[in-house]
């Protein structure tokens, strides 16, 4: 693989301008572009500026709105429905995101329900955000069907993503984005390039029996992580996400990659909490960091894996490339150009 390296305000240019090509405003066009970079400055390179090009084949041929009216509803002081109209996925998960915001400055909670939206990335962009501000945050999607539901052998839930994040005033915060499966479908699909076996814990094949064949893999089912455990998880997040927010559920979920043409209808939900109305900045920060420092003292099984919080190798990397550029494969970069080239 070839990679360059790119500034990043290089590359949330490229990204915006790339976006603008199917009809978004350049305010809106920054907004998405702002989330993905944001992915990439992470690490998540899988969730980050690759997926312009998808976005915009699918705006293209009518699966997503590029001129959506996102609407917000503020059924209760800090209660909020948000109306995607089928727009792109950060775009109304960050509109999502600000009525929570607003809600949770005004009453010290604040929760907001998006339904009518598209993949929005990872959940991590969001967190930091919200953290950046003050605001621990529960977050979390449904999405497309990959996993069956425990003891069965049929895809009914999304690999659903769940995201929590803690403020850390003066430090980095803590923050913890996972999906519900044990391994992504990415890995199944390069095992099977490589002509590797998988573990038996991955997936099952399509009768819903574990398989270390990758192939079968794919014609089967992922696991959830930690058993009926993660059933259970995948299970409540698309109850919040999907049902309660109005929007698709379970296999109403359409595939954006098996009809890219379809409004996908999945739903978010962000649970905000004011945390300078629990402790003033100076008292949380040293008790975040008196929280850190006592699992960071813990001796290590394998001094090269010292124990970490959640997220501090995605922290790391994301101060890393902000001061030194992100390094992408080169040709996703290239795809950018080419799209704002082919507009010009």
């Amino acid at each position: 693989m070839s990679t360059t390296t790119i500034p990043v305000d290089e590359l949330t240019h490229l990204a915006a301008s790339a976006l603008t090509t199917v009809g978004l405003t350049q305010a809106s066009a920054d907004v998405v572009a702002d989330v993905l970079v944001l992915a990439d400055l992470f690490g998540i390179h899988t969730h980050g500026v690759l997926r312009v090009p998808q976005y915009l084949e699918r705006a293209g041929i009518g699966g997503i709105n590029p001129h959506a009216d996102i609407t917000t509803t503020h059924v209760a002081p800090a209660l909020a429905l948000v109306d995607g109209d089928n727009g792109v996925g950060p775009l109304v998960a960050n509109a999502a995101l600000d009525a929570a915001l607003k809600s949770a400055r005004d009453t010290g909670v604040g929760a907001a329900f998006a339904r009518h939206s598209n993949h929005f990335g990872p959940v991590m962009p969001y967190l930091f955000k919200a953290a950046s501000e003050g605001f621990a945050a529960i977050i979390a999607s449904n999405a497309t069907t990959t996993i069956a539901p425990w003891g069965g052998r049929a895809t009914r839930l999304g690999n659903n993503p769940l995201g929590m994040g803690m403020p850390n005033p003066g430090s980095d915060p803590i923050l913890l984005d996972i999906a519900l499966s044990v391994a992504a479908r990415a890995k199944i699909r390069a095992a099977a390039a490589d002509g590797r076996d998988i573990p038996d814990s991955w997936a099952t094949d399509e009768s819903g029996r574990p398989t270390t064949d990758p192939h079968a893999a794919l014609e089967g089912f992922l696991q959830p992580i930690a058993g009926h455990k993660g059933y259970g998880l995948a299970v409540m997040v698309d109850l919040f996400a999907g049902l309660l927010s109005g929007a698709a559920y379970l296999d109403k979920v359409s595939s954006w990659s098996v009809a890219p043409e379809r409004p996908q209808n999945l739903g978010h939900f962000f649970i905000l909490i004011n945390t300078r109305l629990l402790a003033a900045p100076d008292v949380l920060g040293e008790r975040v960091n008196d929280f850190g420092e006592r699992l960071h003292a813990v001796p290590a099984a394998d001094p090269g894996q010292p124990v970490r919080l959640p997220g501090e190798m995605e922290m790391a990397r994301y101060h890393h490339q902000r001061r030194d550029g992100i390094t992408l494969d080169e040709k996703d970069v290239l795809a950018l150009r080419e799209l704002v080239r082919a507009r010009t």
